[in-house]
C-alpha cells in the first residue's frame, strides 16, 4: 500500500469544492471526504471572507487544484502569467496536484466552453511541447484530463492514439475522467471498456467522476448537474479492477442536491474502493483522518 500512496497525489474520495455548498461543509465538516479539489482560477488572490472559508478546508484535507482556461491547444501563446500564479498558490496552500483539460478555450478571447484538439499528429506535437513548457514553469509534473466532445475538428488519429501520444511526448499525467469516457462512447460510437482499458496505468493519478444529461438516446450532455448514472459507475468499477483503487473525485456544479445525498456517492465511491483493496486505516490517514 506504500507504494500506492507513492504514486498517487491523494488517497481515497474526493468532492469538488463549489461556493454553493461551502457553507454547509463548513457547518459540519464531512468525514467521508478524503481530499477536496478546486478550479485555481476561481480562487487565486481571492481574500477577505471567502479566502478565510477556503483556508478552512486547506487547512483540513488534502487539495488538488483542476485549472479552467489554461487553453492548452489554443493558437495563443501559453498563459505564462497565469502558470506563475499557479504555481504561487499551489506553495501558499500546500497543493498536491494540478491538472488541466486537453482542449483548448479560447484564442485572443476566452470562450468560457471546451473545444477539441484536432486529432492530428502535428497537434500532438504542438501541444505536448506547450505542457512540457507549463511543466518548467509550475516545477512539477502536471495531469492533463480527457475531455467530453461533440464534434471532432480531425479524427486523423482516433481518440485513444491522440491523447497517448501527448501523454507520451510530454511525459506528464492522466487525469482519467470515467464520465466523459460514457459521455463520448455514446455520442461517438466507441466502446468505452476499451479507451479505458487503452489509458496508461503509470501515468493516471486520479479519476473524476460525474453526472451528465441525457439529451436523447444516442447523444449525452456533460453537465456536473446530475447524479452519478449507472454506466459511469459500471466503468467504475471495470477501472478499479483494471488500475486498482485510484483516488477519485466526485464532481457535481449546480443543482445540487441534499448533502446527504452529495456524500452518498462520495461514499459510494469509497465502498467500490474497499472491494477493490484500499484498506480504511491508510485511506483515512492520506486523506483528512
Amino acid at each position: 500500500m506504500a507504494d500506492l500512496l507513492q504514486h498517487y497525489p491523494v488517497s481515497g474520495a474526493g468532492l469538488g469544492l463549489r461556493r454553493g455548498i461551502i457553507d454547509k461543509l463548513m457547518a459540519n465538516p464531512p468525514t467521508d471526504v478524503d481530499f477536496m479539489e478546486v478550479a485555481p482560477e476561481n480562487w487565486i488572490n481571492l481574500g477577505g471572507k471567502l479566502g478565510k472559508k477556503f483556508r478552512f478546508f486547506t487547512e483540513r484535507y488534502p487539495f488538488l487544484i483542476h485549472g479552467l482556461s489554461l487553453s492548452l491547444g489554443a493558437p495563443s501563446p501559453l498563459d505564462e502569467n497565469l502558470l506563475r500564479s499557479i504555481k504561487s498558490f499551489m506553495d501558499e496552500h500546500d497543493i498536491r496536484f494540478y491538472s488541466e483539460h486537453l482542449s483548448a478555450c479560447g484564442d485572443d478571447g476566452h470562450l468560457y466552453d471546451l473545444m477539441p484538439i484536432p486529432f492530428t499528429e502535428e497537434a500532438v506535437t504542438y501541444v505536448a511541447a506547450r505542457i512540457r513548457r507549463a511543466q518548467d514553469i509550475l516545477e512539477r509534473r502536471m495531469a492533463v484530463e480527457n475531455v467530453s466532445y461533440y464534434a471532432p475538428a480531425d479524427t486523423s488519429m482516433s481518440e485513444i492514439d491522440f491523447t497517448t501520444a501527448v501523454l507520451e511526448e510530454a511525459d506528464c499525467d492522466l487525469l482519467l475522467d470515467i464520465n466523459n469516457i460514457v459521455v463520448n462512447s455514446i455520442n461517438h460510437r466507441y466502446d468505452a471498456r476499451e479507451f479505458m482499458l487503452a489509458m496508461p496505468a503509470d501515468r493516471v493519478r486520479y479519476f473524476h467522476l460525474a453526472g451528465h444529461y441525457v439529451e436523447d438516446e444516442d447523444l449525452r450532455v456533460d453537465t456536473h448537474g446530475d447524479a452519478v448514472g449507472e454506466p459511469a459507475w459500471e466503468l467504475l468499477a471495470d477501472a478499479y479492477a483494471h488500475f486498482g483503487p485510484v483516488p477519485t473525485l466526485l464532481e457535481r456544479d449546480f443543482n445540487m442536491p441534499p448533502m446527504n445525498e452529495l456524500l452518498d456517492e462520495v461514499r459510494r465511491i469509497r465502498g467500490m474502493q474497499e472491494a477493490a483493496g484500499l484498506p480504511a486505516r491508510e485511506r483515512c490517514e492520506a486523506g483528512n483522518g
